[in-house]
């Protein structure tokens, strides 16, 4: 009854991500952490440009500082206690505040691979449409799993992103590949089972190398990437202003960016308090 209005939402969706790769010649970035949570960041990021923007339910955690946490690996633990309905309530807070060819994606519970596990229903996809979000960040660590969550966000109009990582990750945050071979693999996997952007975690993307450089590994994980898919791709984790370079030459798409900004954006307010402090 609704599967045509839904198919064009999903074609609506994937223009937004084509016109920021244009915008950027090939390239964008998508702001997540404490400007996906908080609407009048999420509103500057945009002013300047950013046309792509992710609230999660981790970043949401820690925000609030939920139960005390205030690390990220703190609120990866607790993650799963954030709700769908406050997650459609942040990503209808910014998307109201967000011009409207912004696409937004959302980490909601469930959609990542969680310590408790926690099931999706039918109506968690349905209320985060409804609450303006073009797609879902997700992190789930088998295909089977990822194919049945993604065949329900297409149902409902919205986009998904999934990732690659490795089994020996602190925390499980996408499909484990730990050779560039099965990368390879794993994406295009991936991309059979009707994932619209496919990403690569890329944490320890700085681990011994120098300044302004990538780990060699995660240089052939990301050729690999690129090489085996065609839809749009994304790099995630220790993305910041002396390596984002290198990353851009990978042809990596869309870099994920939120510590590094979430740190700019706390020493900006130290800085601020501090000069009407002198007084």
């Amino acid at each position: 009854m609704i599967s045509n209005d839904m198919k064009i939402r999903m074609e609506k969706g994937i223009a937004k991500v084509h016109a920021a790769l244009e915008l950027g010649g090939g390239h964008t970035i998508l702001s997540t952490g404490i400007t996906g949570d908080d609407s009048r960041l999420a509103k500057a990021v945009c002013d300047v440009g950013v046309k792509m923007i992710e609230p999660n339910h981790p970043a949401v955690a820690l925000a609030r500082g939920y139960k005390g946490v205030v690390t990220m690996h703190e609120a990866e633990q607790i993650r799963y206690e954030i709700t769908v309905g406050q997650m459609a309530e942040v990503t209808r807070g910014v998307r109201s505040v967000v011009p409207s060819d912004v696409y937004i994606t959302v980490g909601i519970p469930g959609g990542f691979t969680e310590i408790v596990p926690m099931p999706l229903r039918e109506e968690d996809f349905a209320k985060m449409a409804f609450a303006g979000a073009d797609g879902l960040h997700t992190h789930k660590s088998s295909l089977k799993d990822l194919e049945e969550l993604v065949t329900m966000a297409h149902k409902y109009g919205l986009l998904v992103d999934a990732y690659i990582g490795m089994s020996t990750d602190l925390h499980t945050f996408g499909l484990p590949a730990d050779s560039a071979d099965e990368v390879y693999k794993t994406a295009k996997q991936m991309e059979s089972v009707g994932t619209d952007m496919i990403g690569l975690m890329t944490g320890m993307s700085y681990e011994g190398v120098e300044a302004g450089a990538i780990h060699p590994m995660i240089q052939d994980r990301l050729a690999a990437l690129v090489e085996a898919v065609k839809v749009p791709t994304l790099a995630e984790g220790g993305i910041n202003l002396t390596n984002f370079q290198a990353f851009r030459n990978t042809k990596v798409n869309i870099l994920v960016i939120g510590t590094s900004i979430d740190k700019m954006v706390g020493k900006a307010a130290q800085d601020a308090v501090l000069a009407f402090m002198e007084y």
